[in-house]
């Protein structure tokens, strides 16, 4: 399954209010809709080729000099 039907899936469940998500003969239940959300948002990441780690692995560096 790609991650689009994922996404699509994730998002009926949400919709309807259930916690469980099928497909692919697979069945995940999640804890709350919260979880659900943050699958989804993990999903999207993925599809737009970011990730959860990539905002936690950047930095910015200030420099100061004095004149």
């Amino acid at each position: 399954m790609s991650v689009q039907q994922q996404i699509t899936a994730i998002n009926a469940a949400i919709a309807s209010g259930e916690r469980v998500v099928q497909y692919n003969g697979k069945r995940i239940e999640y804890r709350s809709i919260d979880e659900l959300v943050r699958a989804r948002q993990i999903l999207t990441d993925q599809l737009a080729g970011t990730s959860q780690m990539d905002v936690l692995n950047r930095a910015t560096v200030a420099s100061f000099t004095r004149d």
